[in-house]
């Protein structure tokens, strides 16, 4: 589990840190590699070769649980490792068990030994046991004789030659960039490169504000083409070459044994063949990594690396050295008693440099000493001042030896008091080194100025002379900062270049030291290297692999033959015990065995069929731009296939009277049924071994990931689609990460213009005429989409190769998205297009269902608003309905229904008092109103089922790291409840005839023209924890209001439901969404946004987070098996088809011929609180250690307890704060022209900061103001807020107050801008919960549609002022408020608010 991946260096090295209490409380220095400590629940273990923590999978394997066959469902990673460590009594059960079993064997033993006492017998079985695993380590380390019988070894000469001759393409085609660490390659080909250091970054990460800062450094431009930077093309050739096998000479072995006293303990390895394990890219080189492993357990017992490259970082000004160079690590003496820990050096090493005949191997003696003398000149700051610590920091150290005594003494005793005090010129490198005793290394040194990209910026170089090579002083760090950085002085600016170390200085030098006279006699130690005389073979084994032509139409991909017949025994023994089995498919899928089989397989086959396929290829092309291949059923139409994917278990619903909730019920036994089924259903690679031709055959059967991807594009979304599916797949072996920008809304201008007739002088803008155009064509099937999905099966084992289907289906948009920027006219295009309709709308209604309305869904606040613009606009829409609650709908008959032109209705319907029980009364008969279900409490988010992005503590105080807690499942059956008898009652409604004359008919019920949803990013996303916010609040500090439960918005849309016609509204034509921000920050809402608007289907819809809100236990568990994987290719195929989707069926047109002459103005209204106030400020932290004004929403975790709401509120109710508002109040009504202006105030009603605003302003006598109260009903609400869109004409509307005081959460849609030209933000909006939790463009973007109610088109004045309060701490430091303004008012989170394309 622990074995090393590269070596057992140190750096890389595989240790287990419990830093549950405290880092500096785990033993680093006595912990050896690769074991690992106890297992407990509340243990946070660290790995910091990883660099992260231990995963609970992980840790139940180290107690020896195999998670894998375990019946797990979404439990957390920290549920995982409370499992782990709760089943820490099972390796004691069973070490007394095995006690037990021994006692009897003992006793025999000691009766036998002649032993008085059984210490005594213990300690003789202990000695010859030793004995024993001496003899049998030294024989499991050679070589399988069997297989030197039937290899055939050649010479390696010529291999390095040709390697050697590569470097130079080796190091155009390697990692340039950080951003290709990750196995992507750089969108451009132009670099830059530091001539001295020799860092490099792509032009894409070098920004002025972000990325790389290269201000320090001497820079080039390195251009580069597309074919020499191809690193899978350069793999292929490097594989083409490579032997699967080598061995070193046993003479030569021999000799590095004889060199200081077998120190490395490689006389074992004589008779050892290293075998291929990776090929892996790396910076300016290519590094091929062969194992000698133990023949018993597969242990590895030494690594031979040869590199291709660059052999030497040098700057510009010294000879490059490039070639290939092979080094062998030793890691028997970590291995093997006497153990030795820290790192592995290299034992020997062999170069060829470009151009040079053969290679020169050299050995490595035990290091010698030497006396320098180390003298520094010109000082200049050290690293500690550059980076900005000063005498407090010194203070603080003197204070850590004091406070921890004791872990100061045991650096003492270490001989590392330095890390611990700083010595007295700490503040002062020298420029220059002037280094004597020792010509080899004697010389000037000069320190260069490149920053943060050598360890501490330390980085002094001899430059090349004529007899002198180049040189370098560095400090090498110690990556996992147990121990000090040491000086070295190295033939490469690269202190991982281990062998090219010439001296190392003691621990306790520093730079520092340099510039103390009475310090520059420093002893040295120097690496010693003699030549040797080795020679290295490479192997061909002799079985071989074969692939089928390109025409082949078998399944066969690839078959091994000649294998020994130990090997075949090896590979089938799991799935055949008896061993008579001529033929054997080998289990490589599920389970324990299967591990073990493929481990087996990938020490054999892997390397020898990677080497095939770069050779001679395959039957399918794996480039990473190869063409897909087309692939047609047999028989059963893709995606239908009951075998390959088996239908799930029906359900049912029952009620436990006991604990009074609905459950969900199947058939006994249905379900292991099911899981059974999915276990057998065929796999899309197969592997078949023959004993008798000692052969090994893997199938590829394509048609396993079509069914699968065809299935996700077709389930759910009505009869007859799998018809109009075709399937193609490609094999991939590399894939390049996806370049994800953030999305882009496209405007119209390209398009005709469609020409409307307004009522009197109106007319559409030309912009808006031409967004009229783009949605009537999404309406007359115009525009046509291609929807995909995709799937990807991996192919067991380390080849790397997976097989990559993708579904297609050709169709008709059927509904889009005016995105237009706030006032730009969305209401008055959406008029315009029912106008351009309206006739063929009222010739197509007919009784009983077919409505010649569009029903247009919108926030409860804006009905009267959209009724107004109807009647502003045009007199050719005289039959407006506005359904304002359950009342307001059973005043209209079913006819008035039908013949309208226009029905406005609110998004939150379902919460209508009454509404549903009407539904239910009606559909289904059902007369008591406690039968009907309840509208679930819950949002709906994307739940947490791993620790991510924060660190999530395992204790029992919070034992579900605040992710998926008990609840989570009841909430997911609830929500499935209420949709299941919801769409139950829709469908009995629809069975239903009424007549005409019937009134109270549910919406449901009808059959649409068309529909439009205003503010459709309102039913899309939910603010971070808004509804437990409200629901949690006892005394309406909140002020929820219940439009606000986008639950009910999504329920009675439908969102879910892939069938529209199924969906809880019908229509005919299209369905529109309108919004200014279309907050499209991620595919999901992409994805989700796509499937509301007609059910146009995004790749990945089939597996959308938002199904997890209703599913079953069972089905979270089988998502194992069923939910596809998103891999790199599937990722960037998600991204193009939502940019895709977006480009066809979205429009952005800005306004700015609307805007001219209107100037938003903003005003930064600071104030400072009180000291009392300052007080309550930081004891409001909760959670906090030191608690200050600098504090930021960042600090908070609640994963760690922290409670950021009682700071939220306290900063929203200070006392100073709420003044300020009065005074901006009052100050804007006292200037002339301004006595019966209207101010429109802002505030976060989660936090309470809304009462707090409207408590001050109803304190002062002469202000006063308008405030939306919970118990208002939808038509009151909608009064009130027209009260400060329309003038003042009575004397009652001129009394009224000025102000009117609105939560952020009412920002979307409101027209204020005819009697509105002041806006008061009275808190900045901050919607997380600490961490990493909040989203900045949700906030930015709401904060925008606040502003946007007054600045927008219609705004008679030439100004529009806002206003935004920032209190201070007492003496003027920046608080929250400041903090968050200047997030909230980034440029650049604004543009991704709005999604425009500029």
């Amino acid at each position: 589990m622990f074995s090393t991946f590269d070596s057992n260096n140190t750096f890389l090295a595989s240790y287990f840190w419990n830093i549950s209490q405290n880092v500096s409380r785990e033993k680093h220095r006595t912990s050896r590699s690769g074991i690992a400590g106890c297992i407990t629940p509340g243990g946070d273990v660290f790995l910091p070769h990883a660099g992260r923590p231990l995963l609970g999978c992980e840790k139940l394997l180290l107690q020896g649980i195999p998670f894998f066959r375990l019946l797990l469902g979404n439990e957390t990673e920290v549920q995982l490792g409370d499992l782990a460590g709760n089943a820490m009594s099972l390796t004691v059960v069973n070490a007394t068990i095995l006690a037990a079993m021994t006692c009897a064997q003992l006793r025999i033993e000691h009766e036998n030994s002649g032993k008085k006492n059984i210490s005594d017998t213990l300690k003789l079985l202990s000695k010859n046991s030793n004995q024993s695993d001496t003899a049998s380590d030294i024989r499991s380390m050679e070589i399988d004789q069997d297989s030197v019988h039937t290899s055939s070894a050649s010479d390696t000469k010529t291999l390095f030659r040709d390697l050697s001759q590569l470097a130079s393409e080796a190091i155009k085609s390697s990692i340039w960039c950080t951003c290709e660490t990750s196995g992507r390659t750089s969108r451009t080909t132009q670099f830059i490169q530091c001539r001295i250091c020799s860092v490099a970054c792509c032009r894409d990460c070098c920004h002025i504000d972000q990325g790389y800062q290269l201000d320090s450094h001497d820079v080039k431009d390195v251009c580069l083409t597309a074919e020499e930077h191809d690193p899978s093309s350069f793999e292929m050739k490097l594989r083409s070459i490579m032997p699967a096998s080598l061995m070193l000479s046993a003479e030569g072995v021999a000799a590095i044994a004889a060199t200081a006293k077998d120190k490395y303990r490689v006389a074992g390895l004589t008779k050892c063949t290293y075998s291929l394990h990776q090929i892996k890219q790396s910076r300016m080189k290519w590094i091929a990594i062969y194992y000698a492993r133990d023949s018993n357990t597969s242990e590895t017992l030494a690594e031979l690396r040869i590199v291709v490259g660059e052999l030497d970082r040098k700057t510009d000004n010294s000879d490059q050295i490039l070639g290939v160079q092979c080094e062998l690590t030793s890691f028997v003496p970590a291995k093997r008693e006497p153990f030795e820990y820290g790192e592995m050096d290299v034992c020997a090493t062999a170069r060829q440099c470009s151009g040079e005949k053969e290679m020169v191997w050299k050995v490595r003696e035990t290091n010698g000493t030497t006396t320098l003398s180390v003298a520094g000149s010109n000082p200049s700051p050290s690293f500690r001042i550059q980076v900005g610590l000063n005498d407090v920091a010194l203070e603080g150290q003197r204070k850590a030896t004091k406070t921890q005594h004791k872990a100061f003494a045991a650096a003492k005793s270490l001989g590392e008091e330095r890390r611990w005090l700083y010595v007295k010129n700490w503040k002062e490198w020298p420029q220059d080194i002037t280094v004597a005793g020792c010509s080899k290394l004697a010389g000037e040194y000069n320190r260069v100025g490149c920053q943060q990209t050598v360890n501490q910026s330390a980085c002094w170089v001899r430059k090349q002379a004529s007899n002198m090579p180049e040189l370098f002083i560095l400090l090498k760090p110690d990556v996992g900062r147990t121990g000090p950085d040491v000086a070295i002085i190295s033939s490469s600016n690269n202190y991982l270049d281990s062998s090219s170390i010439l001296a190392t200085f003691p621990l306790d030098w520093q730079p520092s030291d340099a510039l103390n006279e009475k310090k520059h006699s420093v002893e040295v130690s120097t690496s010693n290297w003699k030549a040797l005389s080795m020679q290295c073979s490479a192997f061909t084994n002799a079985f071989t692999v074969e692939s089928p032509p390109k025409s082949d139409g078998s399944s066969l991909l690839v078959k091994m033959n000649g294998l020994l017949e130990s090997d075949i025994n090896d590979l089938c023994c799991r799935d055949d015990e008896s061993g008579v089995q001529e033929v054997v498919r080998l289990n490589v899928h599920r389970g324990a065995k299967a591990q073990q089989t493929v481990r087996r397989f990938n020490l054999l086959c892997v390397a020898d069929i990677l080497k095939h396929a770069a050779e001679n290829g395959l039957k399918y092309d794996m480039g990473l731009n190869s063409s897909w291949n087309i692939i047609e059923p047999k028989g059963v139409p893709f995606g239908c296939c009951l075998v390959t994917i088996p239908p799930r278990p029906t359900e049912s619903w029952s009620y436990d009277t006991e604990r009074e909730v609905w459950e969900r019920t199947s058939e006994p036994g249905a379900s292991r049924k099911y899981f059974l089924a999915l276990k057998s259903a065929p796999q899309c690679f197969n592997f078949v071994a023959d004993r008798k031709k000692r052969s090994l055959s893997i199938e590829c059967l394509p048609e396993v990931a079509a069914h699968h991807c065809a299935y996700g594009l077709i389930e759910g979304r009505g009869g007859g689609l799998e018809k109009q599916v075709s399937v193609d797949f490609r094999l991939l072996s590399v894939q390049e990460d996806p370049v994800l920008d953030r999305f882009r809304l496209h405007n119209c201008h390209d398009l005709p213009e469609t020409h409307v007739e307004l009522k009197g002088e109106y007319e559409l803008y030309e912009r808006q005429k031409k967004a009229v155009t783009k949605m009537t064509r999404i309406e007359n099937g115009q525009v046509d989409f291609e929807e995909i999905e995709m799937n990807e099966q991996a192919m067991p084992g380390a080849t790397g190769w997976s097989l990559l289907a993708r579904a297609k289906r050709m169709t008709k948009l059927r509904g889009g998205v005016i995105a237009d920027a706030i006032g730009a006219g969305k209401t008055v295009i959406s008029i315009a297009i029912i106008l351009q309709g309206i006739k063929d709308a009222r010739n197509n209604r007919s009784f009983p269902r077919k409505s010649s309305a569009t029903l247009v869904v919108v926030p409860p606040g804006l009905i009267d608003q959209w009724k107004k613009e109807v009647q502003k606009f045009t007199d050719s829409l005289p039959k407006v309905l506005c359904i304002y609650d359950d009342n307001a709908l059973k005043r209209y008959t079913a006819k008035e229904f039908l013949e309208a032109d226009m029905v406005i209705c609110p998004v939150d319907i379902l919460e209508s008092n009454g509404y549903m029980a009407r539904l239910a009364r009606v559909a289904a008969g059902v007369k008591d109103a406690k039968e009907v279900p309840q509208l679930p409490k819950e949002t709906g988010q994307v739940e947490k089922n791993g620790a991510s992005g924060v660190w999530i503590p395992a204790t029992s105080q919070d034992p579900f790291g605040g992710g998926n807690n008990p609840r989570s499942q009841q909430r997911r059956n609830e929500s499935a409840y209420f949709t299941h008898i919801y769409h139950d009652y829709i469908r009995k409604l629809r069975e239903k005839k009424f007549e005409q004359h019937e009134k109270g008919l549910p919406l449901e019920y009808f059959e649409w023209e068309r529909v439009f949803i205003d503010e459709i990013h309102e039913c899309l996303c939910t603010s971070k924890d808004e509804m437990k916010e409200a629901k949690a609040s006892k005394d309406n500090d909140s002020g929820f209001f219940k439009e606000k439960n986008r639950r009910a918005g999504r329920e009675f849309l439908g969102i879910t439901t892939k069938d529209t016609s199924k969906r809880p509204l019908v229509f005919r034509r299209a369905i529109f969404g309108l919004t200014a921000t279309p907050l499209l920050d991620s595919t999901n809402r992409v994805i989700e946004l796509a499937n509301l608007m007609g059910n146009a289907y995004v790749i990945g819809l089939s597996s959308h987070w938002r199904n997890l809100e209703r599913e079953s236990g069972r089905d979270i568990f089988l998502s194992n098996f069923l939910e596809p994987k998103q891999s790199r290719e599937i990722r960037k195929n998600i991204y193009s088809k939502c940019q895709d989707y977006l480009d066809r069926a979205c429009c952005k047109n800005k306004n700015e011929e609307d805007m001219e002459g209107i100037e938003k103005v903003h005003v930064h209204e600071t104030v400072n609180m009180s000291e009392e106030e300052g007080v309550l400020y930081k004891k409001s932290q909760s959670g906090m250690t030191v608690p200050s004004y600098s504090t930021k929403v960042e600090d908070f975790d609640v994963t760690a307890g922290h409670d950021i709401s009682k700071f939220l509120r306290r900063n929203a109710n200070l006392v100073s704060r709420g003044k300020k508002l009065v005074e901006i109040c009052k100050n804007i009504i006292s200037q002339e022209g301004n006595e019966r202006t209207k101010i429109i105030v802002f505030a976060d009603g989660r936090i309470g900061a809304g009462n707090v605003a409207r408590d001050f302003l109803m304190q002062e006598k002469d202000l006063g103001c308008t405030w939306l109260d919970e118990a208002d009903t939808v038509q009151e609400k909608n009064k009130k807020l027209g009260w400060y869109q329309y003038a003042d004409v009575t004397e009652e509307d001129k009394n009224r107050p000025r102000v009117l005081v609105l939560h952020f959460e009412h920002a979307a849609g409101l027209n204020l801008q005819a009697e509105c030209n002041n806006l008061i933000l009275f808190t900045p909006l901050y919607g997380g919960e600490g961490g990493t939790s909040g989203d900045v463009v949700a906030d930015v973007s709401t904060e925008m549609q606040a502003i946007g109610r007054v600045f927008r088109p219609g705004q008679p004045k030439s100004k529009v002022y806002i206003y935004r309060i920032e209190v201070k701490g007492p003496n003027g430091e920046e608080c929250l408020d400041g903090q968050l303004i200047r997030r909230n008012t980034d440029k650049a989170t604004e543009q991704m608010a709005v999604n425009a394309d500029d």
